[in-house]
Parts: structure tokens; C-alpha cells; sequence
């Protein structure tokens, strides 16, 4: 039975938190299971190269294209669960992620994985707001749990555990392309049942209207939010591309053929992306992002050097120390949103906030697919790496000349 217990927040003003936890492990796990199915894929494109005759090139607009289905999510349906509530947004952004692991499961050719790819962009769009809202509002302001920190370990650790899990079994268990899809559809059917049996948390809905968001840059913090942004976005692109090529980095540079080694570097990326975000808060703010725009920098050189002598001790380290540069970067920009910008304008700058990023996770995954055409794998990862140590330390530069305030 759901427990509802009133309380009043350190204005005085009362509140609400609602749900016991049954409720909130629901929403948590339905939040992990979506972001899960995003990451899935990474370790199996090899395999589905080799089953449909696709080249490189391919696989990166394939992970592409789930971002670009995110942004247009968050520009669309970035205040759905708002108007609806949402329990609803939970139900049909899970029932997504079912519905993108079933079309995997019965994929035969690239168009049905595109298609897959787009479902599972927009799952994560819906859950995110959704989810982070819901535990809010179900944990209240007096819980021992930060709501925030229980929503960054759903949302990175189902984008850390997804690859692995799926990694793993496509080593161990029959049927690599089948049997993941199976996992990943059973977890969000338990997750849907979860979350319809949990019950609303908001209290208040504004009813439903179609209508696009268009961007929005908060004045107050431009510049430190381009700067953020900018940090943020090149720890992004790393990741993006990261998910999109190790699989074929280790098989075909590095010869080794089993599937947990990639979903363990693309694990160990976004467990430190998480870790990050929570290592800010012992940062002070004017030292936060040019400590995440040197540890970029050091990433990328790691990376490169990963590219260029053929070292999974490198990339891996790489890996890591790239999530957590990046978690920083991601944690500063989002801390200066919440603390500098207006109440009423905050969810239009998150929202602009994470659109650009997870443009930056798709636009040079594509990039480095066009490049790897041209040049190969390898000449196209140090020509990346490259270029994200010059993004970072142009941004890095900015700081320390002191062309704006740092919130």
C-alpha cells in the first residue's frame, strides 16, 4: 500500500513526500532498466557487422541516432510528465525501452536497428525528467537519500551496467544477438508493472499540450554556461564514440575477441561520470572545471596514446579518467543552473543544457566514422583525441585569462 506522510520543507511551507519504498525502488529501477537499454547495443555491434555486412561507418550512425532521438525528445516532450504527471511518462518511456529491445530482438537488417535506436532515444528523453521528478517527490526534502544522488546512480549506473550486462552475455550465454534482448525485455516489463503499481507522486499537472522548446541560454550565465557546456560536451563526445568504436578498436586492433572487455571500458566511463558529478561538491566552483577541462585533456592524451600503440591499459585508464573530467564538467554547468538561474527558467536551461550535450555525443561519433572511412580506425582515433584536447584546453585557456565569471 502507498504511504503518503506529511512534512514541511526549511521554508516552513508544507510538503508532500509520497511512496514508500517499494515506490521508490520502482521508479528507480524503471529509471535504470530505460537507461540500460540505451547502452546495450555497444558491446554487439561487431556481431551485428558480421550478421548484416555493415562497415564502421555504419556503427557510429547507428549510435547516432539514439541521441539525435534524445534531443528531439527533450525539445519536444521535455514537460510531459509536468502536464500528465508522471506515472504515465515512467509506464510509456519503460514500455519504450521494451519495445526497443523487442525490435532488436527480431532485427534482421540496419533500417530495424535505426528504428530501435530512435524508440530507445526517445525512452530516455521521457525517463529522465520524469524519474528524477518522481523521486523527488516521493523522497521528500527530510530523507537521508538525496533524491539528486539516487537519480545519478540510476541514470549513469543503468547506462554503466547496461553494456557490461549485455557484454557478459554475449560471451556466456547461447544465441549473443537473442538472448541480451530477452534480458533487457523482461527487465522493463517488471519495471512497467512496478511503476503502474506505485501510484502518482505529482500533485499538480497542467494538462497536455504539443508544443517544441526551442533552446535557451541563460543570459545571467552565459558565459559560464558555454564553458560548462563546452567541457561537458567534449567529455560527451568522447563517450559518444567511445560506446560507438571499442568493440571494433579491441577486435580489430587489439584481436581480442570476446564481447565484456568493451562493456567493461564503456562501463568503467560512465561509473566515473557518476562519480564525478558526486566529486564536485568537494570542489569549489572557480576550481571544478578547470580541474575537469586538464583532466580532458590528460583523457585524451591517454587515448591517443591508447590509438597509437595498441595499449588497453590506456584506454581503459583513458576511460576513467575522461568520466570523471566529464562528470565534473557536467556537475559545475547543472550546480551554476540550479544556484544562478531564475526558478521559472530553469527547466528550458537544463533542458538546452543536455541537448547540446548528447549533440556532442552524437554528431563526432559520426565524425570519427567518416574519418575511420578515409584514414582507418586508428589515424581517425588520434585525429579525434586531438581535437578534444584542443577543445578542452582552448576552454581551459578562457578560464585562467579570466574572459568570465565562474559560477
Amino acid at each position: 500500500m502507498e504511504k503518503t506522510t506529511n512534512r514541511a520543507d526549511r521554508t516552513g511551507a508544507p510538503t508532500r513526500a509520497r511512496g514508500g519504498g517499494l515506490a521508490v525502488f520502482a521508479v528507480a529501477f524503471a529509471f535504470w532498466t530505460t537507461m540500460a537499454g540505451t547502452t546495450a547495443p555497444t558491446p554487439l555491434y561487431p556481431l551485428y557487422g558480421d550478421a548484416f555486412g555493415f562497415t564502421p561507418f555504419t556503427v557510429t550512425v547507428v549510435f547516432a541516432v539514439y541521441a539525435i532521438g534524445v534531443v528531439a525528445g527533450l525539445l519536444v516532450f521535455g514537460r510531459l510528465s509536468d502536464q500528465v504527471g508522471r506515472r504515465p511518462v515512467l509506464i510509456a518511456s519503460t514500455a519504450l525501452s521494451g519495445c526497443a529491445a523487442l525490435v532488436f530482438l527480431l532485427a534482421q537488417n540496419v533500417p530495424t536497428m535505426l528504428a530501435a535506436r530512435v524508440v530507445s532515444g526517445f525512452s530516455a528523453a521521457l525517463v529522465t525528467g520524469a524519474a528524477t521528478a518522481s523521486l523527488a517527490e516521493r523522497l521528500g526534502p527530510d530523507s537521508r537519500l538525496r533524491p539528486a544522488t539516487l537519480a545519478l546512480f540510476a541514470n549513469m549506473g543503468g547506462l554503466a551496467c547496461g553494456t557490461l550486462l549485455t557484454g557478459i552475455l554475449a560471451d556466456v550465454a547461447p544465441s549473443p544477438l537473442r538472448t541480451p534482448w530477452v534480458i533487457m525485455l523482461v527487465l522493463a516489463a517488471v519495471g512497467v508493472l512496478g511503476v503502474a503499481s506505485s501510484g502518482e507522486s505529482a500533485e499538480h499537472r497542467t494538462g497536455f499540450s504539443l508544443r517544441f522548446q526551442p533552446l535557451r541560454i541563460p543570459g545571467e550565465i552565459r558565459a559560464d554556461f558555454l564553458r560548462s557546456v563546452m567541457a561537458a560536451g567534449a567529455g560527451f563526445a568522447v563517450l559518444g564514440v567511445l560506446t560507438a568504436v571499442t568493440g571494433l578498436f579491441l577486435g580489430t586492433v587489439l584481436h581480442r575477441s570476446g564481447h565484456t572487455p568493451t562493456g567493461l571500458v564503456v562501463f568503467t566511463a560512465f561509473a566515473c561520470t557518476a562519480l564525478g558529478q558526486l566529486l564536485v561538491r568537494f570542489l569549489g566552483p572557480r576550481t571544478a572545471l578547470p580541474v575537469a577541462c586538464a583532466g580532458l585533456v590528460a583523457a585524451a592524451t591517454l587515448i591517443t596514446v591508447a590509438m597509437a600503440t595498441a595499449t588497453p591499459t590506456s584506454l581503459i585508464t583513458g576511460a576513467a579518467v575522461n568520466g570523471l573530467a566529464t562528470g565534473i564538467a557536467v556537475g559545475h554547468g547543472l550546480g551554476g543552473i540550479t544556484t544562478r538561474v531564475a526558478p521559472r527558467h530553469r527547466g528550458g536551461s537544463v533542458s538546452a543544457f543536455f541537448a547540446i550535450l548528447y549533440t556532442m555525443l552524437a554528431v563526432p561519433a559520426i565524425g570519427v566514422g567518416v574519418l575511420i572511412r578515409q584514414i582507418g580506425l586508428r589515424p581517425a582515433g588520434e585525429t579525434f583525441g586531438a581535437v578534444v584536447a584542443a577543445l578542452a584546453l582552448g576552454v581551459l585557456i578562457s578560464l585562467t585569462r579570466g574572459t568570465g565569471r565562474t559560477a
